[in-house]
């Protein structure tokens, strides 16, 4: 049997297996709020097989998004579209997931699929074209130039508004829980905003919330603790890392080992192990070039990982499980890719006495004749 594609239950919820769909933002949305192609989207993977699926990064305030394109949980009016995308994905016994987010100092940019700030006014009116002043822990643009991508310098956050921020976070996850979500991601990677507190590239603060790792570790660990306070206790808590910023000077394997220690005393169950995120970021990118991060946070923090990063061979992706570097593998492009990845990784890895049957209905028997008529898979003589 396959180690992947067993089921694996955290708390009070069981996945069919270890297949996770990695959240992808689609700068798709109007004022945040989800629409038809977010389930469509995000509907075909539940199909597809994958045991849980993470909606994209949701700013938990309108400032907190990346583009103005991507979606909110601020407002209960944008509870209403994403329990319907939680509630198909659980009728496809996919668990529902969603991550939640804040940008900082990277929010406020240009949709990433066009690049630049170049749309047309009719563009501009259909798509709710925003731009607004981005908040950091220290008034430091992302990059030295603003780029096509627009980044814009920041505004240093008071101390009132990093007090309120695990409230915002709260209020978000209440609402994930009102629309039906069952596991819960908070994005601390990728140079966004809770990254940049655990930064010194990013936070330069000599107050409480800067300075030694214990105080770039405050914030995260204070929304961490809030949401878990609302989260109720048979529902996992996730949390998102750059396991290294891969700059000089920035966060390290040994600093993130700390992070998930603490993360995990807060009620943390499992800790997505990812990377970079600053500007200057230099990592060599291949098959699996993140699961050393997960193995080294597993085994130092004695925590649950998930392996992200280019891992779309399936065989790849067992050995992950098996050989122990994480305990859940999350496909992003290979899943945009193939959809149906899980379902084939059935036929790769074998041990399963009806791959069939894990299609969906409506769709497994005639896969079966087909591969019947063709002498494939199964059928092979």
């Amino acid at each position: 049997m396959s180690k992947l594609l067993e089921p694996v239950t955290i708390r009070g919820v069981t996945m069919r297996n270890r297949a996770v769909l990695s959240p992808m933002c689609q700068y798709s949305a109007r004022h945040g709020v989800a629409n038809d192609w977010h389930f469509a989207h995000l509907a075909r993977f539940a199909m597809g097989g994958f045991g849980t699926v993470i909606v994209e990064a949701t700013g938990v305030v309108p400032e907190g998004r990346i583009t103005y394109g991507c979606l909110g949980l601020w407002d209960d009016a944008q509870v209403g579209p994403l329990a319907r995308i939680a509630s198909f994905l659980a009728a496809e016994v996919a668990v529902p997931g969603i991550q939640l987010g804040h940008a900082g100092r990277k929010a406020s940019t240009a949709l990433w699929y066009r690049g630049a700030f170049d749309e047309t006014p009719e563009e501009r009116m259909a798509g709710a074209f925003e731009e607004w002043e981005p908040l950091a822990p220290s008034a430091l643009m992302h990059a030295a130039e603003p780029g096509p991508s627009g980044f814009k310098r920041p505004r240093a956050m008071s101390a009132a508004e990093i007090e309120a921020l695990p409230g915002q976070f709260a209020a978000a996850a209440r609402r994930a829980l009102r629309a039906g979500f069952k596991f819960v991601e908070l994005h601390m990677a990728h140079g966004y905003l809770l990254n940049q507190f655990l930064s010194p590239l990013a936070n330069h603060r000599t107050d409480e919330w800067g300075g030694s790792r214990e105080n770039r570790m405050r914030l995260p660990l204070a929304v961490v603790r809030e949401v878990r306070s609302v989260w109720p206790e048979d529902l996992p808590l996730a949390v998102r890392i750059s396991t290294v910023d891969a700059v000089e000077g920035g966060v390290t394997v040994e600093d993130s080992i700390a992070l998930a220690r603490a993360l995990k005393a807060e009620g943390v169950d499992v800790v997505t192990c990812s990377s970079g995120g600053f500007d200057g970021a230099r990592f060599s990118v291949g098959p699996g070039y993140q699961v050393a991060h997960a193995r080294a946070v597993r085994e130092g923090a004695g925590i649950a990982t998930m392996a992200v990063g280019l891992l779309g061979a399936p065989e790849e992706a067992e050995a992950v499980i098996a050989e122990g570097a994480a305990d859940f593998v999350a496909l992003g492009r290979p899943a945009l890719d193939n959809p149906n990845w899980p379902l084939h990784a059935r036929f790769a890895l074998g041990g399963c006495e009806d791959p069939y049957g894990e299609w969906p209905k409506q769709e497994g028997f005639a896969i079966r004749n087909m591969d019947r008529a063709l002498k494939a898979r199964m059928f092979q003589s």
